[in-house]
């Protein structure tokens, strides 16, 4: 007798992830196993909650049997009393799975951001020390359908254009060093597996906090939205994510040709020639140029670009347009030159 169907939805989904890293990282496709390099090594972010002990769980099973080295890592954010001891825990039951090596790292969250962001930062600049310190070639991380869907909705509420609603990438960071199998599982799933395998989960009191943002819409805002619509919202909301990441992948690399376009022989943009684009593409132009001029990219927000647009689109003899990282963009003869002030 197989499997229960959760156990072998978590891993079929995993054996996938681990193929694909196995012909990045390990060897090309089709190359024998006896011939392939030192054999890579898969971390899993763990914090003890369902989604992410039902992955560990599954990449213990299925590493071993594609001859890669499986470990793990829990982050320990401080944002709780005993939090210490919680990460503790999970490093045990990461070792129970036959996971090795496992760690737990201590971060320091900030205040940027809010608290999520926040957390958020110091959570991934400790994984690509992890990854770092180890030579991991990837890190897999438990993220689910059911948070997919909820991102789509906090970008669509900060009317940020598609690239806001594509959500989080199956594959990205550096290198490709962040995978989410998890993706196109409900949250529901990871969970039943967790529980048939008998596995202790935690969980998060900070997801049923309503100070967070993101705890408000799982339990408040997703559900009102499927007892209007119906039980296809989560599902919908993914496909939406897919679907818009296609086609922001698609305008960027469109941008990215029609650069080259626009430029003078000294660089600068041509303001005629940017007018002729379709806005999607001149707005991506745009947003590169200010990039690479200094701006952050997670202080660009839509407004800056619009203003900068309007340089191009409505010109009246506009001044000079501050952009974060004191980048600043003027007209000057026809020429849109953005650069440090």
């Amino acid at each position: 007798m197989g499997p229960h169907p959760a156990v072998a939805a978590i891993r079929l989904a995993v054996r996938r992830v681990l193929t694909d890293i196995l012909d990045d990282h390990g060897r090309p496709p089709g190359r024998p196993a006896h011939e392939q390099p030192p054999t890579p090594l898969v971390l899993v972010a763990c914090s003890g909650g369902a989604d992410s002990m039902a992955l560990a769980s599954a990449l213990a099973f299925e590493a071993p049997r594609l001859g890669i080295r499986a470990g793990g890592v829990t982050v320990d954010h401080g944002l709780q009393a005993g939090s210490d001891l919680r990460a503790a825990e999970v490093v045990l039951r990461l070792r129970e799975l036959g996971l090795d090596p496992v760690e737990s790292v201590a971060v320091t969250v900030g205040r940027g951001g809010g608290p999520e962001a926040a957390a958020r930062d110091a959570r991934y600049a400790a994984l690509d020390a992890a990854v770092e310190r180890h030579g991991a070639a990837a890190v897999l991380l438990g993220h689910t359908r059911d948070d997919q869907a909820e991102t789509v909705l906090l970008g669509l509420a900060r009317g940020s254009g598609i690239r806001s609603l594509s959500g989080m990438a199956a594959v990205s960071g550096a290198g490709g060093r962040y995978r989410r199998p998890f993706l196109q599982l409900d949250r529901q799933t990871a969970r039943k597996a967790c529980m048939v395998q008998s596995l202790p989960v935690w969980d998060d009191p900070h997801n049923t906090d309503p100070a967070y943002t993101r705890s408000r819409l799982r339990h408040e805002g997703l559900p009102a939205l499927e007892k209007a619509l119906g039980k296809g919202v989560v599902e919908a909301l993914a496909r939406t994510a897919q679907l818009s990441r296609d086609d922001a992948d698609a305008l960027d690399a469109w941008a990215g040709r029609a650069e080259a376009g626009v430029r003078d022989a000294d660089g600068r943009l041509e303001c005629a020639a940017l007018y002729a684009l379709p806005p999607a593409v001149r707005r991506r132009v745009l947003r590169r140029a200010a990039i690479e001029a200094g701006a952050p990219a997670g202080s660009l927000f839509a407004r800056h670009i619009e203003e900068v647009d309007r340089l191009i689109t409505g010109w009246r003899g506009q001044g000079d347009i501050n952009l974060p990282g004191r980048v600043v963009a003027r007209r000057q003869g026809g020429r849109l030159v953005i650069r440090q002030g």
